[in-house]
C-alpha cells in the first residue's frame, strides 16, 4: 500500500495539482447567445455554432466578441478573444449621466440610478452591465431585439459616457465649475432680490 502511494507521488499524480497556486481569472465572461447553423452538403448536413460572449473585469472594463466553430466550446473560446473599453463609473456603481446608444435598428436608453436600485435591464444589456461592474442602472431597449444589435448599441452608449473630470479637461474648466448646479445660482439670486 505504501509503495503504491510512493509510486503515485513519483509520477506526480493528484498531489501535483494541489501544490499549484489558485489562479483567479482577471476577466469573467457571460454567454449571451448561441446560434446553430447548418449547411446541407452531398452527404447530409454539417452543423456549426456561432457564440456571442460579453467579457469584463467587473471593474469598469467591458467588451464583447463573437466566434464561429464546428463545436460549441471552440466557438466560445474564439469569442472571448476581445477588445475592451474602459467606462468611467460614478462611485464605482452607476453612470455619471443618462445616455443613449444606437447601432443599426437597435436603440437603447440608459439612466443613472440611486443606490439600491439594482440592474433593471433585460437580456444582453444585463450581461454587459454585470460584466462592467455596474450595480445601479435603469435601461430600456427601444429598437431591435437582436442580441448583436442590442450589445453594440449598449457599447456605443457606454463609449459616450464622460466623467466630470473628462468634461472639465475638455472645456478647460475646473471640476467644481462643472459640478456646480445652475439652479443653486437661481436660488441665490432670488434670495438677493428678497433682501
Amino acid at each position: 500500500m505504501a509503495e503504491r502511494e510512493q509510486r503515485r507521488d513519483n509520477r506526480g499524480g493528484n498531489d501535483r495539482r494541489d501544490n499549484r497556486p489558485e489562479e483567479t481569472p482577471e476577466f469573467a465572461d457571460r454567454l449571451v447567445a448561441i446560434n446553430r447553423v447548418s449547411k446541407t452538403v452531398k452527404g447530409g448536413k454539417r452543423f456549426g455554432f456561432a457564440a456571442l460572449v460579453v467579457v469584463g473585469d467587473q471593474r469598469s472594463r467591458v467588451g464583447f466578441g463573437k466566434g464561429k466553430a464546428k463545436e460549441v466550446p471552440e466557438a466560445i473560446r474564439k469569442a472571448t478573444e476581445r477588445q475592451l473599453i474602459r467606462v468611467p463609473l460614478k462611485d464605482s456603481r452607476t453612470l455619471h449621466h443618462d445616455i443613449e446608444g444606437r447601432h443599426g435598428a437597435g436603440k437603447v436608453v440608459m439612466r443613472t440610478a440611486v443606490a439600491g436600485t439594482g440592474i433593471i435591464a433585460g437580456g444582453p444589456m444585463r450581461a454587459v452591465f454585470e460584466m462592467l461592474g455596474l450595480q445601479d442602472v435603469v435601461a430600456k431597449s427601444i429598437g431591435s431585439q437582436n442580441p448583436y444589435n442590442m450589445i453594440r448599441a449598449t457599447i456605443d452608449g457606454l463609449q459616450k459616457e464622460a466623467s466630470p473630470r473628462q468634461t472639465a479637461a475638455r472645456r478647460g474648466k475646473k471640476v467644481a465649475e462643472i459640478l456646480k448646479r445652475p439652479d443653486a445660482d437661481v436660488k441665490s439670486d432670488a434670495d438677493a432680490v428678497e433682501a
